[in-house]
């Protein structure tokens, strides 16, 4: 069975609704993101870090699984399909992706802050000052913030390198380490780059590019995948 492994950006969480800010004036309530999601904003505000990720919980509750997520799923019927998203929602699981890696950390998810593989699932959208893990330490988002490590990478980079098809959808390409992971795909396989901004790849062969949105590009390329493998 073939293998696709997928890099998922925000484009592809904001057709669901989900608001992205890097994308708009990078403002949350006259406050830089740079200013609720980083070390310094959790050991300067922990408050007020908390209810930026509540109210980002809340929103997820709201909001549903696109044509996208769900045209990705359909692929699993005839691939192995791996996903590797630099989202913190749930919106690929939601639509029926079995396989997805979060390189940054997972929005219905809390860690300790003493201990980072004490990892929990959150049963509602509000995490509060108070709330601890099992040593009693301060529970915090299981976020990978601004100036942290992105501890998920090696494992990405090696399912990238196992790719038979590269997809990136819905990204700029310009966060990294994310946006390199294209370069430890081999030559010869197929990519596809969707994204209504997308770009050539400087030094990267093989790739169509598909200056669409993922909802409106993915069920007919993915129809097409599917019977290429029949």
């Amino acid at each position: 069975m073939k293998r696709i492994v997928i890099l998922s950006g925000a484009g592809m969480s904001a057709e669901s609704g989900i608001s992205t800010f890097r994308d708009s004036n990078g403002l949350w309530k006259n406050h830089r993101i740079e200013e609720v999601a980083s070390p310094e904003a959790w050991e300067r505000n922990p408050e007020m870090v908390l209810e930026f990720y509540n109210q980002r919980r809340k929103q997820l509750c709201e909001v549903k699984p696109n044509a996208g997520h769900f045209a990705l799923a359909r692929l699993e019927e005839k691939f192995d399909v791996q996903i590797v998203t630099q989202n913190v929602d749930d919106l690929h699981e939601r639509a029926g992706s079995s396989k997805v890696l979060h390189l940054h950390g997972e929005l219905k998810k809390a860690r300790s802050t003493v201990d980072p593989n004490l990892i929990y699932e959150l049963e509602h959208w509000e995490l509060k000052l108070g709330d601890t893990c099992k040593k009693g330490a301060q529970l915090r988002p299981h976020i990978v913030w601004f100036g942290e490590a992105v501890p998920m990478i090696d494992k990405a980079v090696a399912l990238v390198k196992t790719a038979d098809i590269f997809m990136v959808i819905g990204t700029s390409m310009v966060v990294y380490p994310a946006a390199g992971l294209i370069h430890y795909v081999t030559r010869e396989i197929p990519k596809f780059y969707i994204d209504p901004k997308a770009f050539a790849v400087h030094g990267v062969e093989n790739m169509e590019v598909i200056r669409k949105k993922a909802g409106e590009a993915l069920p007919g390329l993915v129809e097409r995948l599917l019977k290429e493998v029949l």
